[in-house]
């Protein structure tokens, strides 16, 4: 492995590389930390009204799906150890500038749907935990008023110290451990209905059309774990150790999701739980513990997605940045401001984009819909990179899955990609604006470019949010 060794202390450019300070157990934390979040706490509901009873069964194949797609991962970023994940891979398995530019626009979309989708759960967790009663304007006033904050917070700057992760994932962890042990005390209480749990509900759908459907959403829930690709130059060993922790961070999260699923339609029948005037989980907790404090559970369930909202727009802007600095979008978009060295025009970019989408938008489960759908996208052609670049032979010992992995894996994301999985067409509106925008700002950069002499042509995928502003953040 002394070659290994090598790649990892080497320098790029003359600069010096990334410090190495994840081991095994902070990058467990960072991927467990980086799946749980909004999608379980505010789209349990709307998976049980496509499924009834058996609600735990879309989570269960969404998990499925995005192992084998973590399987891909895997290979690829124990074969090239670097940041810039997705944009990187397919920069290097099909080399065009256009194609990598719309995968890493698709990744900032993401990121930007599943924040609107953080903004509007928070708006609506609000409203019950206070005992507001307010609803359509009034909580997209709240998601914007929140996204401002979020804004704010994004601006000055976040601390991302190792202790901060390991708080924010006990407080998300918290709250789901909260509702399994609260299904677990009426189990052995003999309040809950477990035999819900096998009860099919699909509505006018068939039952295979309605658990596809179901699919789609839950797959909102299990995004997080291809982020962590991104700390490849900040952890020890990265080929020896990603491997074992990224699979055991996804088996963690996924028994998590089906173990909460089950607690949930056990206590509460699918119409309610698939009630919008109520937060999912929190009604769990009221029915099974109607003595636990829902308020305290309300501010968890708060800070939860407050903190997917805040990784997601961190990331969201930083990619935009990097992509400014790479003079493949408006290099206006990557100015600093000069005191807290924040990208400040990207942030207030991804931020008015974030604004237009819960103004406009706003409902739930079409932000986290559109969220799935972009990375969808995003994983079928990152295992379609992995057959590819197995024409590319590194120098290094590195993981190697199983053919069959990312074949299944292109078709599965694919599929739930498109119009047959029963993915409602608003998703498509939305994630088509959010992509025209990037191509027609990428259209401008290279007239741009041409006017001026400049350009992209020396474009590396590895820039992307890898040089983000560093500096005094607290």
């Amino acid at each position: 492995m002394a070659s290994t060794r090598t790649t990892d202390e080497e320098t790029t450019g003359g600069q010096p590389a990334l410090k190495r300070v994840m081991g095994p157990g902070l990058l467990l934390l960072f991927i467990v930390g980086d799946v749980l979040g909004t999608g379980i706490y505010a789209l349990t509901g709307t998976v049980a009204a496509e499924v009834g009873g058996v609600v735990w069964l879309p989570f269960l194949v969404a998990f499925l799906v995005a192992l084998i797609t973590a399987f891909s991962y895997l290979e690829l970023v124990t074969k090239y150890p670097q940041a810039a994940g997705a944009a990187l891979y397919t920069h290097k398995a099909f080399g065009i500038h256009f194609v990598t530019f719309l995968v890493a626009f698709a990744v900032m979309s993401s990121g930007i749907t599943s924040a609107s989708t953080a903004a509007r759960a928070f708006s609506e967790n609000a409203a019950e935990v206070f005992e507001v009663d307010i609803n359509g304007w009034g909580i997209t006033f709240i998601g914007l008023g929140f996204m401002t904050l979020v804004a704010a917070v994004n601006l000055r700057g976040v601390g991302e110290s190792v202790k901060s992760n390991v708080v924010l994932t006990c407080v998300e962890l918290s709250g789901l451990l909260i509702v399994i042990g609260v299904g677990a005390w009426a189990l052995f209480g003999g309040d809950g209905d477990f035999g819900r749990v096998t009860e099919f509900d699909t509505g006018d759908k068939g039952v295979l059309a309605g658990v596809i459907a179901a699919t789609g959403l839950a797959f909102f829930a299990m995004v997080g774990f291809e982020d962590s690709v991104n700390m490849a130059e900040e952890c020890k060993e990265p080929r020896r150790i990603f491997p074992k922790v990224l699979l055991t961070g996804l088996l963690i999260t996924g028994l998590i999701y089906v173990l909460v699923s089950i607690s949930a339609i056990a206590l509460v029948p699918a119409d309610q739980l698939s009630d919008p005037d109520t937060p999912p989980l929190l009604r769990v907790v009221e029915a099974g513990a109607p003595d636990f404090p829902l308020s305290l559970f309300g501010v968890i369930t708060m800070f939860a997605v407050a903190n997917t909202a805040l990784i997601n727009m961190l990331m969201a802007s930083r990619l935009v940045y990097g992509l400014a600095k790479e003079r493949v979008l408006p290099p206006q978009l990557g100015r600093v401001l000069p005191h807290r060295r924040t990208p400040w025009t990207a942030i207030l970019f991804t931020t008015a984009l974030a604004f237009g989408l819960i103004t406009f938008v706003g409902e739930v489960p079409a932000l986290g819909g559109t969220t799935a759908l972009l990375l969808l996208i995003v994983f079928t052609v990152v295992n379609v990179a992995v057959l590819v670049l197995r024409r590319d032979p590194v120098d290094a010992d590195h993981f190697r899955t199983p053919t069959v992995l990312p074949v299944v894996g292109a078709l599965a994301c694919g599929f739930l990609a498109t119009p047959f999985s029963g993915r409602e067409g608003e998703q498509y509106r939305i994630a088509g604006v959010l992509l025209a925008i990037g191509v027609l700002l990428w259209l401008v950069t290279v007239f741009v470019n041409k006017r001026t002499g400049g350009g992209p042509s020396g474009f590396d995928p590895a820039h992307l949010g890898g040089e983000a502003p560093h500096g005094p953040r607290n």
